[in-house]
């Protein structure tokens, strides 16, 4: 399940005023004469590495994501599909949904070797992926921005079984049909990371991990595209030693050999063998990153994140995770302190491995703070600094709201040629980013925003 909370976009909210009646800065070189946005931007192949974890870690990994669900409880069978897998688009398909769609099954059989394929028309598909209005999917699952089920082909026949057995995963010893549901009125960006990781989850591990900082199986929604190490989970949910209705010991015994063969450059030694996190920290990120509440019942779960992350004495992502929560949470109300709780985050992330992604949100948290702060300097250097990062992870949201940070920065520093520039190379991005011209002009006046706010200041 992917959480409707997109941390690269909402989170820079928490540091701004309400767009203002008062911004009359045109965003478009077009100005009044109507001319709409640019064309919409898109990504190329998408350039992955492996884990930088040892291959005794990634399997410790491999059965928390194989033999656990989100909610806790234990999965006593291991399931697959057995023989060619298909997909089915239905619904309200977004337009660019089969795009999409075909390029991350290219990615499936060349990076994964998996026999996936779109079904033919009229054929029963082992994936039904249907696209519903958000607001029809919130009135069942509040929190997700969209989901897989189990033994079901259509919304409709979830919602008639949502409460019974037939859709409990914990009972499945093989798999034969499963349906993802996703919204059909968000942005492409939106469109593109549920199809990666929900189609992901429907063939492979059902669990998310917050200490996996390169996989989408995370609920921290950092990484918005399918990543080396989720490849590799893939292989070894679909590798020969493995077969339905394994348990967890007799899966456990394998995963040595397939790793050795599968990922040699993990034959290193161990690290630290890292326990789930408490259910009591993952409520806590609900209450901070969720739909509902106000900033002071954000700001209480975001320290209840942190006092719970340092009890249990975590150095990983996930104490990371929870300074970046609270300098979040506390951005509009404390700056100084916000800064300081995120340069923490930054410390820890610069730590891990592989944790590029995290710091470029961070850093796109701190530039809008000194944006408003009056320093266009920092905020340039924090957007130089993680725009190839976020261009890299295939994240538009992230890097068109950097670009037009600093923009606003270079305007501010009176470079308005320079400023003006790059706000019109951002409006591709920020399309497939951010979706609507309406939500679009919306982001860029929150932004503008800020830097009337620091050219005041």
């Amino acid at each position: 399940m992917r959480l409707i909370s997109m941390i690269a976009v909402l989170g820079l909210t928490a540091c701004m005023p309400a767009p203002s009646a008062q911004v009359s800065k045109s965003y478009t070189e077009a100005g009044t004469t109507g001319v709409g946005l640019p064309a919409m931007q898109g990504f190329g192949s998408v350039a992955t590495t492996g884990p930088a974890r040892s291959n005794a870690e990634i399997a410790h990994d491999f059965l928390d994501l194989e033999f656990r669900m989100e909610s806790g409880r234990a999965i006593p069978n291991f399931s697959r599909f057995e023989g060619p897998i298909t997909v089915k688009l239905t619904g309200d398909v977004p337009p660019t949904a089969p795009a999409e769609m075909s390029r991350l099954i290219k990615r499936f059989r060349a990076e994964a070797g998996l026999p996936v394929s779109f079904a033919k028309p009229g054929e029963s598909a082992s994936i039904t992926i249907e696209f519903q209005p958000r607001a029809q999917m919130a009135k069942v699952v509040p929190m997700a921005a969209c989901f897989v089920v189990p033994r079901v082909q259509s919304w409709a026949e979830y919602k008639a079984e949502r409460n019974g057995p037939k859709v409990d995963w914990t009972t499945m010893t093989k798999r034969e049909h499963v349906a993802i549901f996703a919204p059909s009125d968000v942005s492409p960006q939106e469109v593109r990371d549920c199809l990666n990781e929900e189609t992901a989850q429907a063939m492979g591990p059902l669990n998310d991990l917050y200490r996996l900082t390169d996989s989408v199986f995370n609920d921290d929604n950092f990484n918005s595209v399918l990543t080396g190490s989720d490849m590799l989970m893939l292989r070894l949910h679909y590798a020969p030693e493995l077969r339905n209705g394994m348990n967890e010991a007799e899966a456990a015994k394998y995963l040595p050999g397939m790793l050795a063969r599968m990922n040699p450059a993990g034959n290193i030694a161990s690290g630290t063998f890292k326990q789930i996190a408490p259910r009591s920290w993952i409520a806590a990120v609900e209450g901070t990153f969720g739909p509902r509440g106000g900033n002071a019942a954000r700001l209480r779960s975001a320290d209840m994140m942190l006092q719970i992350a340092m009890a249990q004495g975590w150095h990983d992502a996930r104490l990371g995770f929870s300074y970046y929560a609270k300098g979040r949470a506390m951005a509009s109300s404390d700056p100084t302190q916000a800064v300081a709780a995120l340069t923490e985050a930054a410390r820890v992330y610069r730590s891990i491995p592989g944790a590029q992604v995290q710091l470029a949100h961070v850093d796109m948290q701190l530039a809008a703070i000194a944006l408003a702060a009056g320093q266009p300097d920092q905020a340039i250097a924090f957007a130089d600094r993680s725009i190839p990062v976020a261009k890299r992870a295939e994240n538009a949201s992230l890097l068109a709201t950097l670009m037009l940070i600093k923009a606003e920065a270079l305007e501010n520093e009176g470079r308005v040629t320079e400023a003006r520039a790059l706000r019109l190379d951002t409006l591709g991005w920020a399309r497939y980013g951010f979706g609507s011209e309406r939500q679009v002009r919306g982001r860029m006046a929150e932004i503008a925003n800020l830097g009337a706010r620091g050219h005041r200041g």
